[in-house]
């Protein structure tokens, strides 16, 4: 099967969100960490104002905006640029500064992607005030798959041009449930599939990983877990994966993606 995974840098114009080497919070400096991912192989960069992490203070439309719209104006031209955002007024200036993918944790935005003709990010996600803990399913894996194509089918509805559906790994669930979903990607791939959509997938340094093995492991020592689980999205189909640490990324699909005939060239 051949494969062809794109990756998506992260770039958070924030001061709290959960991985703290990610965090910019000037415009000049998630510029030049947006222009760092496109020059490491990053074919998408995400910027985002407004952490997403639990206990998160909300951020209002005015910051969110002055944020995020400087450093999307700068890109323009530098690659394709997706925008993290909740908020339909952040969405439509994010357009309109040159984004032209949403990426919506709220799945309240896609009649407005699909209004102003850009990609869309649908993920799966319950009530943000629930926690992973709180969290309760009893077929995880059916119950994220059935809104993923209720999602999917709102999209097609609402004339989206791009669809990617994400999983929404460590939203909601518990170790368990990241497993599970992991396991089942192929399923979701496939799924995918039957609308003409694409698969986006996000384990980078979040909580899970940090319980696979026989210590918890803090945020700074989860790469390798977080290029386990990228490289493994990528051998089950998955299209794009969101990253912070492009370099290592990218070389993960490299080898991946490597015709036999040019191991050890």
């Amino acid at each position: 099967m051949a494969l062809s995974p794109r990756v998506m840098g992260i770039v958070n114009v924030t001061p709290d969100s959960f991985f703290p080497d990610s965090r910019t919070q000037s415009a000049e400096a998630a510029i030049a960490r947006a222009r760092s991912h496109f020059a490491a192989g990053a074919d998408v960069v995400d910027v985002g104002g407004e952490s997403t992490r639990p206990g998160a203070s909300p951020v209002d439309v005015a910051e969110e905006l002055a944020r995020v719209i400087p450093v999307i104006e700068a890109l323009r031209g530098a690659g394709e640029i997706s925008v993290d955002t909740q908020k339909p007024q952040v969405a439509r200036e994010a357009v309109l500064a040159g984004a032209r993918i949403i990426n919506d944790e709220s799945g309240q935005l896609v009649e407005l992607a699909g209004e102003l003709g850009v990609g869309y990010v649908a993920m799966h996600r319950l009530a943000p005030s629930i926690t992973e803990g709180d969290a309760r399913y009893e077929d995880v894996v059916a119950e994220v798959l059935g809104f993923l194509e209720s999602a999917a089918g709102r999209a097609r509805a609402a004339h989206v041009r791009r669809l990617w559906l994400d999983p929404g790994i460590g939203f909601n669930k518990d170790v368990a449930h990241n497993l599970a979903l992991l396991a089942h990607l192929d399923e979701l791939v496939e799924l995918a599939r039957r609308y003409g959509a694409e698969v986006l997938v996000g384990t980078s340094r979040k909580r899970f990983l940090a319980h696979l093995g026989e210590r918890v492991l803090q945020v700074e020592e989860r790469l390798e877990g977080s290029l386990a689980s990228e490289a493994w999205a990528m051998l089950c189909g998955v299209d794009l994966v969101r990253v912070h640490d492009v370099s290592a990324a990218v070389l993960a699909r490299e080898l991946l993606v490597r015709e036999p005939s040019q191991v050890g060239a």
